[in-house]
């Protein structure tokens, strides 16, 4: 079975949502389909408590600071006309966000509150409370939900490109509703499908955070660049029987709250001389080196010096999420540890959004921009999303909608039984999650690496062998594009013989 669409764009984050609005206000006669694999609420953005990194009032901030402060915590490897073009154009999209119905906190004064994280030299993080990502996705569905021409369609599972030569024709889907694979055809196909997390034991990431659209990527051929960089963020709460990592946001340090180990020794400015406001490449390698030291599960998070009411009206969900755990932040330290939270490389995209395989764009986190360099600065990847979907918007419209090339093609893999394999399935997702948060986390080795690469090709080749015998179903190909990504991320860091930003291997035989 075909579909057919004008644009086809997957994920339901603030990547693909804006995206869609753009093209849809400007092309209403065309069909914009947005597939999301879970609810349409579920996506990364959702989870983005922090904010968006904005030089709102240049009498206070200046672009050359925000400019700045990226270059540093990208440790040298930011893309100097990308870093300027992302911070100059982050009023505008700002404001149109805004004029879309995204709320943001104000002060007394009528004017945007405005906060400070890790590796910025001056207050200028806009902020909906501790739920930015949610606020900003909240506005933007209803956008969508109030544009006829957008075909919003959750649990539909893209599987693998649709390609002629060199060209994406669209997408593989699987409608989970019905149990079938369908193809959608599109005049040009755009990745927005968030990040790898769940590749890992501890992150912040939701569930549906599976590498799908690196995977797709690499299976096609695409050029990726820069796997290695994996930002880990340092505050998420610890809690030994809790099933999901909850984050604390880099704003709560940002707002005075003091890292502290287990004697009560607050030991960021042994690391450092910005403390807790150091980048997170920083804190959480010192987060790592003090528990290696002190073999302790957990370092601390201080905020009992807080004006209680403040803390409850400015953090509430972490507040809320706190009291759950049996902690009450006003009087308890919250324990804390780093855990993975945002890939810093991924598939390279030019200027427009473009990447190396024709009419295919990507945005957001699985895109490699240019903008992060080693390390991303905190904040900055919402305004990233907003940029490049801006651009890639600027490039299609200009675009010749030309046939597509329709001939009849037959997915070579049959839908099998949901719970076919579940339990091996299961056991091996705990296994490569184990692996790379030993192997491939903080700090690395290269023998490490290299057995860790040995097995996960091993167990892909299970996988592929799983698929052949039984069928696919979204268990198995989540694995599959997990276990894909993550013998990418080891090759990449195999390869890179020098540290910078977040990426840290030690001499084998240290």
């Amino acid at each position: 079975m075909i579909d057919t669409t004008d644009y086809l764009v997957l994920g339901s984050g603030i990547s693909g949502l804006t995206l869609a609005i753009k093209l849809a206000e400007t092309f209403p006669d065309r069909k914009i389909t947005i597939i999301t694999k879970a609810h349409a609420d579920e996506s990364n953005t959702k989870y983005a408590q922090g904010g968006i990194a904005v030089v709102v009032d240049q009498t206070q901030d200046h672009f050359d600071q925000h400019i700045q402060d990226t270059f540093i915590c990208g440790d040298g490897l930011c893309d100097a006309k990308v870093v300027q073009r992302v911070v100059h154009q982050g009023p505008e999209r700002l404001k149109e966000l805004m004029e879309w119905g995204t709320r943001f906190d104000k002060t007394t004064d009528g004017i945007l509150d405005l906060g400070q994280e890790g590796g910025h030299s001056n207050k200028r993080v806009v902020h909906y409370q501790d739920q930015t990502g949610w606020e900003i996705q909240r506005a933007l569905l209803e956008k969508v939900s109030q544009t006829s021409n957008i075909i919003l369609r959750d649990h539909y599972f893209a599987l693998d490109f649709i390609l002629h030569q060199n060209q994406c024709l669209g997408v593989w889907v699987l409608n989970e509703k019905k149990h079938k694979i369908i193809g959608i055809h599109a005049h040009f196909t755009i990745l927005a499908t968030g990040g790898i997390g769940q590749m890992y034991e501890q992150t912040t990431n939701p569930m549906v955070a599976t590498a799908d659209g690196l995977a797709m990527a690499i299976r096609a051929g695409a050029k990726l660049a820069e796997l290695e960089f994996i930002q880990f963020h340092p505050t998420a709460l610890y809690h030994p029987t809790a099933e999901n990592t909850f984050l604390i946001s880099e704003a709560v340090r940002g707002y005075g709250a003091q890292l502290k180990n287990h004697q009560g020794n607050r030991f960021m400015f042994d690391y450092d001389s910005r403390g807790e406001l150091a980048s997170r490449d920083i804190v959480s390698r010192a987060i790592q080196t003090e528990l290696a030291a002190s073999q302790q599960p957990c370092v601390y998070l201080d905020c009992t010096h807080f004006d209680p009411d403040d803390l409850k009206q400015k953090f509430p969900t972490i507040y809320q999420n706190c009291l759950i755990h049996g902690i009450d932040a006003t009087r308890d330290w919250i324990p804390v540890k780093p855990a993975q939270h945002y890939m810093c490389g991924g598939i390279v995209v030019n200027q427009n959004g473009q990447t190396s395989i024709e009419k295919l764009l990507a945005c957001g986190e699985c895109s490699r921009t240019g903008l992060h360099g080693a390390n991303r600065l905190a904040s900055n990847s919402l305004l990233e999303a907003l940029v490049y979907s801006e651009a890639i918007y600027q490039y299609l419209r200009q675009q010749k909608m030309e046939p597509i090339h329709c001939d009849e093609h037959i997915f070579p893999l049959i839908v099998s039984d949901a719970t076919m394999l579940f339990q091996e399935i299961q056991f091996l997702k705990k296994q490569l999650q184990k692996l790379m948060q030993q192997n491939v986390g903080i700090v690395r080795k290269n023998a490490h690496l290299l057995t860790s690469q040995t097995q996960v090709m091993l167990w892909l080749k299970q996988v592929n062998h799983w698929e052949l015998s039984y069928g696919i179903n979204k268990n198995l190909v989540e694995l599959k594009n997990m276990l894909t990504t993550a013998w990418s991320i080891i090759e990449h860091s195999i390869q890179r013989t020098n540290n910078c930003g977040a990426f840290y291997k030690i001499d084998d035989r240290s």
